[in-house]
């Protein structure tokens, strides 16, 4: 019973199989007579599938969005955040909509640069990813910003390249550190961008998330070509042994020394074959082995230009900078050259599929086009502060003149071009120079002032040594500046040299009483360290004298107006055209503060001019004051008086020197202080702190009619001695005024505390050249390490360091060197004219000789004495008498 079911069973089993193959045979029989239907029906639906996958992928890749990644100068990521950078890419890749093919799952890393910035970096992804990329593992120091799609102008030349991942599967690219940065040979690879010449160069690099299918598939052949390699290299070695054990002249000699083998005895040598090596499979899938971190990568290069030869010569730079990478693996360009010939992209029939993946971001990497995070870490970020990213045309000018632009010094880029780099006038706030004595500091801030006169801005140049007017003159003696120069040249020796007249105490130009008394108060207390609790007493004697002076000045003004012989029009110059042929030339200066102090008689005269309140202060409270407490306000007038020079500048009634004037006027103002004692630090000081006040008294000005106008202090150290808040509330209150402020100094260090942190906190241009550690240190302290102290004490005669601000961005430091008056302005020389210009100076500040002006200057007394003896009493022409008069006396 049990034998009959097996058979019936293995009968039905063979009836079933023959029923198979019989149908089998059938269906192949029907195929075989309908192929060509068949290949047809394949051949529609293969289109049909082809055409449905090309147009979701276009859907797909036209619905993206575009962010930009901005570093700032102090941007430095680490491995981990590029790593989760990658990570997110890949993601953000693979975020499409579920219908996108998977040849449509990209993201786009976009390296671009056409002279407008030295290196844009952008990312453009699916429109689903939006949320994704805006969220930078970077931190605050990568700004991430919405970009709108590149548009980009027709060039005449352009060159395409595609650059594929070529080796061993499996191998890597060379780990490249990240300092100095990897993008660093790129960047000079497109340093020599030029806008002019209509340059550009991009580098995209399309990202893909690796299909876990074609993984395994690629695993599987890497791992079988590797044991089919261990096999044959067990072959190879299996034959290499017999021969060696048979034929070979090794085996043939050991037989004729071997004495079993001449008997006959011996025995053939038994050869074991070799087993073939084990393969390691991490080993051999290398990068492959894992799946984190994996990606396919296509790379995609485009250079172009107006010019011909420059985007092939671009290429190449690019092609070359890929060469970091290599190792076992590298990064090379697909195509093959032939001669000058080159077949690639830029020819039929690869051009047009390169030309629709460059603008849609569709992938079709190469078999080798995988690759890890960490292999292309250099590309997955922006530049880093490690990079010494070149500065181009868009980011800092090139100084033409006349073109409202400060040349800064002379910049040599990667591409080993010179231009001299500027900044706009109305960027270059305040700059700070330090450095050694004859390193160039001077002579860079006379090329400025000699260039901010041609654009038409005012400035005044303060040069306690005296020289530098001498070699600016022949580069301002144009007539467009001689109207504006004025000089006063207080280094002079010679008594017929010409010199001209400053009365702080003037009143000709229709200013307020109690204004004057102020500015003129707190400059001389401000010079001399007076204050509250210092010198109270010297403060009030010296406030009463000025008041007093002020109002003999106010009198003598209005008695001009009065008489009609100088009547104002309301304008400034009709005002002090009226005083100068009137009583003005009798106006007091400083210099009468020691008669009002020590002669009754004169002091008596005085009191005329002054109101009941005045004259009630020198009536009770002056006679109570010792006298030798006047010595202390009267100590440094009269070291002032010592000097000839000074004393004539000082002590004539019209003033030559009005600041503020020269900065509505806009006019060129050289100023050489005496030197750089006590009593020439005394005079600057008052200067300096004139600056202030007139720079505080645009209030009145509308915002848009204040001219700029720039102060030009040499040896900062000897004008911040007594002025040192001086300087300080000019850089923090001035700017707004339109004043700007250009300081040089040997020493920064040396600089009062409140000088130095302020000039620091607001100069938008930082420079200094070789010099000690200590002075080197205060400059490159600002600069974040980019430049330490040993890079600057090295550097060598007029070449400086430098950081500068141009539309609100920081730039620099950089290596530039100093620019000389003879090299900037060869073609604005005139030698001959100089003559003409000094003439001119010296008009337009009504210089007269020294002798002259020191005669008047020590008459001045008498003069004024004149004046109020023919002048009312104050109470007889309010009504009052005499009496009262002789009582305050």
């Amino acid at each position: 019973m049990e034998a009959d079911a097996l058979t019936t069973s293995a009968a039905g089993t063979l009836g079933a199989a023959g029923d198979v193959l019989a149908a089998l045979w059938t269906a192949g029989a029907w195929a075989w007579a309908n192929l060509w239907w068949l290949v047809l029906a394949a051949a529609v639906l293969t289109a049909g599938w082809q055409v449905l996958q090309q147009r979701l992928a276009a859907k797909a890749l036209a619905e993206r969005t575009c962010v930009e990644l901005v570093p700032s100068g102090q941007f430095s990521p680490g491995d981990e955040e590029i790593w989760r950078h990658g990570m997110q890419l890949i993601r953000a890749a693979g975020s499409g909509p579920w219908w996108t093919p998977r040849r449509a799952r990209t993201l786009r890393v976009r390296l671009r640069t056409d002279g407008s910035s030295p290196l844009a970096y952008r990312i453009e992804g699916p429109a689903s990813a939006h949320a994704l990329l805006h969220r930078s593992p970077f931190g605050p120091r990568v700004t991430v910003s919405r970009a709108a799609p590149v548009a980009d102008k027709k060039r005449t030349h352009v060159v395409r390249a595609v650059l594929t991942l070529r080796g061993k599967p499996g191998s890597k690219l060379r780990e490249v550190p990240l300092e100095p940065d990897p993008l660093q040979p790129l960047v000079d690879a497109v340093a020599g961008i030029r806008a002019d010449l209509g340059d550009l160069a991009e580098v995209c690099v399309d990202l893909s998330p690796a299909p876990r299918w074609q993984l395994a598939l690629r695993r599987q052949q890497i791992v079988a070509q590797a044991r089919t390699e261990a096999r044959r290299e067990a072959v190879g070695e299996a034959r290499w042994l017999g021969t060696q054990s048979t034929s070979s002249l090794p085996a043939a000699v050991s037989r004729l020394l071997d004495p079993a083998a001449w008997k006959g005895t011996g025995r053939s040598p038994i050869v074991m074959p070799p087993r073939p090596r084990q393969v390691n499979r991490d080993r051999v899938l290398g990068k492959l082995a894992e799946s984190a971190g994996l990606m396919r990568v296509q790379i995609l290069v485009r250079c172009a230009s107006d010019t011909e030869g420059r985007a092939e010569q671009l290429l190449a730079l690019l092609n070359a900078s890929m060469d970091v990478y290599a190792s076992v693996s590298r990064i090379g360009a697909q195509g093959v050259s032939i001669g000058p010939w080159r077949i690639g992209p830029d020819q039929w029939p690869w051009r047009p599929r390169f030309d629709a993946r460059w603008a849609t971001g569709l992938m079709r990497p190469a078999v080798g086009g995988w690759a890890r995070i960490d292999e292309l870490a250099g590309l997955l970020k922006p530049p880093t502060a490690a990079a010494r990213m070149p500065v181009i045309e868009a980011q800092m000018p090139t100084y033409e003149p006349g073109k409202d632009l400060l040349p800064q010094g002379w910049y040599q880029g990667p591409d080993g071009r010179e231009r001299l780099l500027a900044t706009h006038e109305d960027d270059t706030l305040f700059e700070v120079q330090s450095g050694k004595a004859g390193w160039g500091k001077t002579m860079r801030a006379q090329v400025q002032a000699v260039a901010s006169a041609h654009n038409g801005r005012g400035l005044a140049f303060v040069d306690p040594h005296g020289d530098s007017f001498t070699e600016v003159a022949p580069y301002l003696a144009h007539d467009e500046i001689m109207d504006r120069i004025h000089l006063f040249d207080l280094t002079i020796r010679d008594t017929n040299a010409m010199v001209a007249c400053w009365n702080l105490l003037d009143m000709t130009s229709g200013q307020r009483p109690h204004e004057v008394t102020t500015a003129v108060v707190d400059a001389i207390a401000a010079a001399l360290g007076w204050g509250d609790v210092t010198a109270p007493r010297a403060l009030t004697i010296l406030t009463k004298a000025v008041e007093a002076l002020i109002a003999v000045n106010t009198a003598a003004v209005n008695t001009t107006a009065s008489t009609g012989t100088g009547a104002r029009t309301g304008a400034r110059a009709g005002a002090r055209t009226g005083a100068r042929a009137g009583a003005g030339e009798r106006q007091a200066t400083l210099f009468q503060i020691r008669p009002l102090l020590t002669e009754p008689s004169f002091r008596q005269l005085v009191l005329r001019a002054l109101d009941d309140e005045a004259r009630r202060w020198w009536a009770a409270s002056f006679p109570d004051i010792p006298k030798d407490a006047l010595l202390t306000v009267l100590n440094p007038l009269d070291r002032l008086a010592a000097s000839p020079v000074i004393r004539a500048f000082l002590g004539c009634p019209l003033s030559g020197y009005d600041i503020r004037r020269a900065m509505d006027e806009r006019h060129v103002v050289w100023i050489c202080p005496p030197g750089t004692g006590p009593t020439g630090r005394l005079l600057v000081a008052l200067m300096v702190r004139d600056f202030l006040r007139a720079g505080l008294s645009r209030r009145d000005l509308p915002a848009r009619d204040r001219s700029s106008f720039r102060f030009y202090l040499d040896e900062l150290i000897s004008l911040d001695g007594a002025a040192s808040t001086v300087l300080a509330e000019i850089t923090e209150q001035l700017r707004k005024f339109g004043c700007r402020l250009h300081g040089m100094t040997q020493l920064l260090h040396r600089l009062s505390g409140s000088t130095r942190t302020a000039l620091l906190q607001n100069a938008s241009c930082l420079s200094t050249t070789a010099g000690s550690a200590d002075a080197i240190a205060q400059i490159t302290g600002e600069w974040g390490g980019k430049v330490t102290v040993a890079d600057a004490a090295e550097l060598e005669r007029w070449w400086h360091y430098a950081s500068f601000t141009v539309a609100g961005k920081r730039i620099g430091p950089l290596l530039v060197r100093g620019p000389a008056l003879s090299e900037v302005f060869r073609r604005l020389a005139r030698p001959r004219r100089t003559g003409a210009l000094l003439h001119a100076a010296h008009a337009n500040t009504g210089a007269r000789p020294l002798n002259e002006l020191t005669a008047q200057a020590l008459a001045q007394t008498e003069t004024v004495r004149a004046f109020l003896t023919t002048l009312p009493t104050a109470a007889a022409t309010a009504g009052g008498t005499d009496d009262t008069q002789e009582q305050y006396a």
